[in-house]
């Protein structure tokens, strides 16, 4: 069986006033693997999470201009897919059930262990609004995104947690073309350089790692799909 990393990428948005946390939480996630864009104030945090397709929102309760509770009451409204971890600096039972009932997934209190939000993500990401299929598969490709393993034509192929999250992308679009800025979107974060030939480099690997025939298509001018 084929290892391809600890996890698969999660795309997740920390909204935090407190600069340094909210860095120092950053850091930390993206040491992890995760794909992470940050928000300082409730107004970028809320035209973030309503633009981007985040898997988590890190959401602290008290942010200036928009507050957390409204942040999180909007993303429920619109239907935003992303599961809402609060974070606050109070840690009654009143604001625990007060954050719960209008929509936030999970409660933690600060301060906080580092290893516990990240425990407590990976474990809101396997929960996600809208279930996906735990394996997907395009012609002899199969990808098992629970064991975080790929398979063409049962032979077992390694990749990075970057060519994983690409390929998922790619296959889940069953055959749609798939822009370079998505991908970069759904599998880098919001400081990825757009005129950067990483996504290019990325399909190079992938292709390369499948081998042939090949199933990844260069559509010019419009971005990548699968065969």
């Amino acid at each position: 069986m084929s290892y391809v990393g600890p996890s698969v990428v999660m795309r997740v948005l920390v909204a935090e006033d407190e600069e340094f946390l909210a860095d120092a939480i950053a850091r930390g996630l993206r040491r992890e693997g995760m794909a992470v864009d940050v928000a300082l104030s409730g107004d970028d945090a809320l035209d973030k999470a309503l633009l981007t397709p985040y898997d988590v929102v890190v959401l602290d309760r008290d942010l200036p201009g928009v507050h957390g509770d409204d942040i999180c009451t909007r993303l429920v409204d619109a239907g935003a897919g992303a599961r809402i971890l609060m974070l606050t600096a109070s840690t009654t039972v009143r604001d625990r059930v007060d954050g719960l009932t209008i929509g936030a997934d999970d409660y933690l209190g600060k301060p906080f262990a580092f290893d516990e939000l990240v425990a407590r993500l990976h474990a809101l990401a396997r929960r996600p609004r809208v279930v996906a299929p735990s394996v997907l598969q395009r012609g002899d490709v199969v990808v098992d995104t629970v064991r975080h393993e790929v398979h063409r034509a049962g032979a077992p192929v390694a990749l990075t947690r970057k060519e994983l999250g690409v390929l998922r992308v790619l296959i889940a679009a069953d055959g749609a073309v798939v822009s370079a800025e998505e991908l970069l979107d759904r599998v880098w974060d919001e400081h990825a350089d757009p005129f950067t030939n990483t996504v290019r480099v990325t399909i190079a690997n992938l292709r390369r790692k499948l081998g042939p025939p090949p199933m990844i298509d260069t559509v010019i001018g419009a971005g990548y799909r699968v065969r």
